[in-house]
């Protein structure tokens, strides 16, 4: 089953953080997929631009209206995802508690499902 893993960061902490320790975790996050992907588990990831480049869609009254910034306020925004292959939500958890950017805020498991 697949599992979409959205990791959460604090953007503040994150760029306080010395810039060796940030290019570490990055260095780290490259091979911790490249972990998955021998043990068969990876489906694709990607890190996205911080929150502050976020435009959120909102429907009311039949249409959308853009509002910049993220759609839920929050301390911490997704700062990138995984989606990995997995036999069930116990091994999907194992896998997401290594992933390095999550030392920085948190990761959402969260099984996907298939429509139509």
């Amino acid at each position: 089953m697949k599992y979409m893993c959205l990791i959460y960061i604090d953007e503040e902490l994150y760029s306080a953080l010395p810039a060796e320790t940030r290019k570490r975790c990055e260095i780290e996050s490259i091979a911790y997929d490249e972990t998955l992907r021998k043990s068969g588990h990876y489906c694709t990831s990607d890190a996205l631009a911080s929150a502050r480049m976020a435009t959120s869609l909102r429907h009311e009254n039949g249409r959308f209206s853009p509002t910049d910034g993220p759609y839920a306020e929050t301390k911490e925004q997704v700062a990138g995802f995984v989606m990995i292959d997995a036999k069930d939500l116990d091994e999907a958890l194992r896998i997401a508690e290594k992933f390095p950017g999550a030392r920085f805020g948190g990761v959402e498991v969260r099984p996907v499902i298939q429509i139509g």
